[in-house]
């Protein structure tokens, strides 16, 4: 398989030093498991001669060439974290380059992965609508803003969809990579994994802070600050709605165009977000945090957990011993 790297400047360090040294394992072990050439060959390729990466280290990179046909062209994360910055990088000259080459491969058939901020990069050449797709976790809101058309999931770590695929936030550069692994050898995959302490993941859903997304609108701000006040009680959305001015109608259409979700679901991401956080932090027993959290009982309370988090009680408690 012929995975090329397409290396920009100021790209997430981590990012593409995973990926090369996640495959370079595979590639270590496909030669004595089978005895013959390494089973990836690995090349990062830049639409310009000289690539700085984000830490300032320079990137050996060999020229885009009509002649270079990849299976799969890999796109690492820009070093970007806020849309102050991302907005104006998705324009640079280099980028706009960067664009255009990959609507070319995908024309040509080529298969297209790309991590973290990379998935806006997809999204900005065109190549993601229609589609679904990740991207990481805290600037879903933008993504959601700018692309309208991509059907956007970032709960999940990984999506295929078609020629493409898109993997979530910061080190969901080495679950795509261990994700590509497995698509030409899974018992490959799982020997790397094993080696990295690593697994791919199937959901960003327990990384996610829910009061972070609130911040990308106002009146998400205003409804998450109103909801923590009163997780122990009854969600009402007129309610709710008669408190911040609005109506049910608007704060229902901005919850599903801002955060992917109803006012609802936000709210019980809320009350999951202050059980997990009393379930580490506290003493408290399960009956109590869920009264707490609003919950008549438990039962109710764990079932959620597990549905939200794919986590139960034990494990999340477990998880600061």
């Amino acid at each position: 398989m012929k995975i090329a790297l397409l290396a920009y400047d100021d790209l997430f360090d981590t990012g593409l030093t995973v990926t090369l040294d996640a495959l370079a394992i595979a590639n270590k072990f496909s030669t004595r498991m089978t005895g013959g050439a390494p089973l990836f060959d690995v090349s990062i390729v830049g639409v310009r001669k000289k690539v700085l990466s984000a830490q300032g280290f320079g990137i050996p990179v060999e020229k885009v060439t009509p002649s270079l046909k990849p299976d799969w062209v890999v796109v690492p994360a820009l070093t970007t974290s806020t849309p102050e910055t991302l907005i104006p990088a998705l324009e640079r000259r280099d980028i706009r380059d960067v664009k255009s080459q990959l609507r070319k491969w995908h024309a040509e058939g080529v298969h297209i992965a790309a991590s973290c901020i990379g998935s806006f990069i997809l999204a900005d050449a065109g190549l993601l609508s229609g589609h679904q797709a990740t991207t990481t976790w805290w600037l879903a809101p933008l993504f959601r803003q700018r692309y309208p058309d991509v059907y956007l999931d970032e709960t999940r770590m990984l999506v295929p969809s078609g020629s493409l695929v898109t993997a979530g936030a910061a080190m969901g550069h080495l679950d795509l990579a261990l994700w590509l692994i497995r698509q030409a050898s899974p018992e490959l995959s799982t020997v790397v994994s094993r080696y990295l302490l690593a697994d791919i993941r199937s959901a960003q859903a327990p990384y996610i802070i829910p009061n972070h997304l609130a911040q990308a609108d106002p009146l998400i701000l205003r409804f998450e600050r109103w909801a923590r006040d009163h997780l122990k009680y009854g969600f009402s959305l007129q309610e709710v709605a008669k408190v911040l001015a609005t109506s049910p109608r608007t704060l229902q259409r901005r919850c599903e165009a801002v955060l992917g979700k109803s006012p609802l679901s936000y709210f019980q991401d809320l009350r999951v977000e202050h059980a997990r956080s009393l379930l580490q932090g506290s003493g408290l027993d399960l009956e109590t945090i869920a009264a707490e959290v609003g919950y008549v009982d438990g039962a109710t309370l764990r079932t959620l957990l597990r549905q939200r988090l794919g986590r139960g009680v034990r494990e999340l408690r477990d998880d600061l011993r």
